[in-house]
């Protein structure tokens, strides 16, 4: 057996008995790290297993198994280094700005130093774990919002997302401040002042964006999933955040748009139509006599009406007189909103107007020139040399 005496002999300011401390927690901690994070994680998925209902173990082990990692790694070493005795000490002086001398020296050790970056770190894991809690429930929610038909949950649950998590990291930030570096954080807000009053103007826009997000969510003149044009951009509606809105385009590009723009342009919702208007001109020849005009009108205007896709209000004119043809417009509205049915019946209903002109034995007309050639007044030219 190894003498007492031996682990009290010193090295370097610490013992053998400190340096053997020191590798056993040190080893201990790195050796059951991963072990302990899954437990603390399952633990933890106990207080949320009523609020999910559903099976999101996995998720939620998956979420926190990281950052409870880090806050052991973090706990693991300082405890360990704790063990140890630092003998390196700085003094650190004030100096006051009114008498222009040394207020006081304050000593600072190497373990101040090392107590307060492990404070820091472990603080940060802390607020990183509160974070990834967040994500779990935003998840769960998002998973009960898809259950219903109703797109405002959607659309609220990644908002309210976003919301807490900025909450969360305005609070970690203000407890390092106190915790960490010993500042007053009540004096802090509360000298702001004017420097506030700067940031705010400064943050102007921002504020507005924000202020546009909730009126999004108050007036709800669209939620996510929504087919809407503002600004000449035309989309699907995919997220709304703090400060602006996500369309993803009908090219299929990602088009972001301020809140502010999405609530003071003109914004259509072409989600929320019940129809989809037709309205197009097409020119028949001139050698089409007024009857015939009169019956294709009618037949195209008799089928649009009867087709079981468009509403009754739709209607055919012979419109007028263009440069090369007879022009006869034709107006209609497709009850079927999706916009590859919608095609399908604007296509159907074209195939029948091309099918109408022809078995009335019209046709369509293309702008073309004449020439004519008058053989009668040449002759007549011509006698009348001879003469």
């Amino acid at each position: 057996m190894l003498d007492s005496a031996f682990f009290e002999q010193v090295f370097w300011g610490n013992s053998v008995k400190a340096y053997c401390l020191f590798g056993g927690i040190l080893l201990i901690g790195l050796i059951f790290k991963r072990l302990v994070s899954k437990l603390l994680s399952k633990l933890l998925f106990k207080l949320f297993k009523r609020f999910s209902q559903q099976a999101h173990d996995d998720t939620f082990v998956s979420l926190l198994l990281k950052p409870i990692e880090v806050f052991m790694l973090f706990t693991t070493l300082y405890l360990a280094i704790n063990q140890l005795k630092h003998p390196l000490e700085v003094t650190v002086f004030r100096y006051s700005k009114l008498v222009g001398k040394v207020k006081e020296a304050i000593p600072v050790t190497l373990g101040d130093c090392i107590d307060r970056l492990f404070l820091f770190l472990i603080i940060l894991s802390i607020f990183w774990i509160i974070l990834r809690i967040i994500d779990f429930i935003s998840h769960v929610l998002l998973f009960k919002a898809s259950l219903t038909e109703s797109k405002s949950n959607d659309q609220l649950v990644p908002f309210l997302k976003e919301l807490f998590k900025t909450i969360v990291v305005f609070i970690g930030f203000f407890t390092l401040l106190g915790a960490v570096f010993e500042v007053n954080v009540l004096t802090l807000i509360t000298g702001l002042g004017i420097g506030g009053i700067a940031i705010a103007l400064a943050a102007k826009e921002s504020l507005e964006n924000l202020i546009g997000s909730f009126t999004i969510f108050l007036d709800k003149p669209f939620v996510v999933g929504d087919l809407v044009k503002v600004d000449g951009v035309e989309g699907t509606v995919e997220k709304v955040g703090f400060r602006s809105t996500l369309i993803r385009t009908t090219e299929k590009t990602m088009a972001t748009i301020p809140n502010k723009g999405m609530i003071d342009g003109v914004l259509e919702n072409m989600s929320l139509r019940n129809f989809r208007r037709v309205k197009f001109s097409f020119g028949i020849t001139y050698e089409t006599d007024a009857e015939t005009i009169k019956r294709i009108v009618d037949e195209i205007r008799n089928y649009i009406y009867e087709h079981q896709d468009t509403s009754d209000d739709g209607n055919a004119y012979f419109e007028g007189f263009g440069d090369s043809s007879l022009n006869i417009e034709v107006i209609y509205f497709v009850s079927l909103t999706a916009y590859n049915d919608f095609l399908s019946i604007k296509q159907e209903i074209n195939f029948k107007i091309m099918e109408i002109v022809m078995k009335n034995k019209s046709d369509f007309a293309y702008p073309k020139q004449r020439l004519i050639n008058d053989r009668s007044n040449e002759k007549a030219v011509g006698n009348d040399a001879t003469d």
